[in-house]
């Protein structure tokens, strides 16, 4: 009886290293397949080939050998996307989304007109056909977006602007599109703003052009 033990125990050991052996020639003799097709969506195709060209060029072996964070910040150094999301279409086909970033403004530096994004990056434009607000000033894309966003949470409508003056100060003016000149103080940006609505609404301000609030506790009053 331990005789015919000891020979299952020597069976099994055979077809366990012969099978390891099969299973350990199979892992080393396969590949994974290549990524085949990318699918973009979102933008045009001028703009999608700089996608494919960055994704081809990151030397990905396979869908699963994908690193994200290079392929986060090689992506995101172009300045028209707002975000996008990479999904992987096994066996072999990504597919990347993209949102655009939207244009809110329109200025110049050094010569060059750009879009301003609200991803608060500059897009260089050819094309001003969009009835966008003009930045005037030496102008911190940084600084404009915190300014916007203060706008956006007072009750004065950011369509209705026409121009904008930035000053090294980091204060603001804004022209409206009936031609109202708003002096904004460096703080409490939104108060006032959402008095010269109240403002505009009364008879007696109608003729008033400009509005000055950067006098703490003063509105200054300038008529036609």
């Amino acid at each position: 009886m331990h005789q015919l033990i000891s020979k299952k125990i020597v069976i099994y050991l055979l077809l366990f290293f012969f099978l390891g052996t099969v299973n350990n020639y199979s892992i080393v003799n396969f590949s994974l397949p290549k990524i085949k097709d990318v699918e973009i969506y979102g933008i045009d195709l001028n703009e999608s080939a700089k996608i494919r060209n960055i994704i081809e060029n990151s030397n990905i072996k396979n869908i699963f050998s994908i690193n994200r964070y290079n392929l986060k910040s090689n992506i995101e150094s172009i300045n028209i996307i707002e975000k996008f999301e990479i999904f992987k279409n096994y066996p072999s086909t990504l597919k990347v989304k993209i949102k655009k970033t939207k244009f809110v403004a329109l200025t110049k530096k050094n010569g060059i007109d750009y879009f301003i994004g609200s991803n608060g990056k500059l897009i260089e434009t050819n094309d001003s056909i969009l009835k966008l607000p003009y930045v005037f000033g030496d102008l911190d894309v940084e600084e404009f977006i915190k300014f916007k966003d203060k706008i956006d949470k007072s009750n004065f409508n950011f369509n209705q602007i026409s121009k904008l003056y930035f000053y090294k100060s980091k204060r603001w003016d804004i022209e409206t599109k009936k031609g109202n000149i708003i002096k904004l103080p460096t703080e409490n940006i939104g108060k006032s703003l959402d008095l010269f609505i109240r403002l505009s609404k009364e008879n007696k301000f109608k003729d008033s052009s400009i509005i000055d609030f950067r006098q703490k506790d003063q509105i200054i009053l300038n008529e036609k």
